[in-house]
C-alpha cells in the first residue's frame, strides 16, 4: 500500500517539488530534536506536577497547623483571663441553676451574686471542665475569643428600662426564690 504522499502525487493533487521540501523539513526537525526528547518533556511535566501539588498539600497542611496553634493560644488567653479574674464562691449557699449543653446545671453562689448574674453583671464561664463565675467585661472579653466558653450572660437592658417599668414602684420580697 503506498503512503499518502505516493496517492497525492499520482492523483496529480501535489507535485514532486513540494513533498521534497516537506520530507526535507520533517528530517531537519527530527535531527534537532534529540532522541528521546518528547519522553523527557513528559517526565519534566509530570515531576514539576507533582512538585506543585506537594507545595499545595504544604501550604494546606501548615494552614492546619497554623489554626490549630492560633486556638490552643486563644484557649490559654481564656483559661489566663479566667485564672486572674474569676471570683470566689467558696461561701456561697444558695444554689443557682443554669443550662449547658442541653443539660441544666448547678453552681453554689451567695445570694448577693445570684443578684448580680441576673442582672447581667456576673457570668459563668466554662473552662478545663469547670464552671467560674467573672465579672461582665471579663466575660465580653472571653466572648471576643470564643463565645461558646461563656455559658451564662444576662443582658442589662432589665435593669435600663427606668420609667417605662410598671412595677418600678414595688417592692420585690426578700425571700421570693425562682
Amino acid at each position: 500500500m503506498a503512503s499518502l504522499q505516493d496517492q497525492l502525487l499520482k492523483a496529480g493533487l501535489a507535485d514532486e517539488k513540494k513533498a521534497r521540501t516537506i520530507r526535507s523539513e520533517k528530517r531537519k526537525q527530527r535531527k534537532q530534536q534529540p532522541k528521546g526528547a518528547a519522553q523527557v518533556n513528559e517526565v519534566e511535566e509530570r515531576a514539576r506536577q507533582a512538585r506543585q501539588e506537594q507545595a499545595e498539600r504544604d501550604r494546606q497542611l501548615n494552614l492546619e497547623r497554623k489554626r490549630e496553634a492560633d486556638k490552643k493560644a486563644i484557649q490559654a488567653q481564656i483559661r489566663q483571663l479566667v485564672e486572674t479574674n474569676r471570683l470566689d464562691r467558696s461561701r456561697g449557699e444558695t444554689s443557682y441553676q443554669f443550662v449547658h449543653e442541653k443539660k441544666i446545671k448547678k453552681i453554689f453562689v451567695d445570694n448577693q451574686m445570684v443578684d448580680q448574674l441576673s442582672r447581667g453583671r456576673l457570668a459563668v464561664v466554662f473552662v478545663n471542665g469547670e464552671y467560674e463565675l467573672v465579672a461582665e467585661g471579663v466575660a465580653r472579653k472571653i466572648m471576643e475569643r470564643d463565645e461558646s466558653a461563656v455559658v451564662v450572660l444576662h443582658d442589662r437592658t432589665a435593669e435600663d428600662q427606668g420609667d417605662d417599668d410598671p412595677y418600678a414602684g414595688y417592692e420585690i420580697p426578700d425571700d421570693l426564690m425562682w
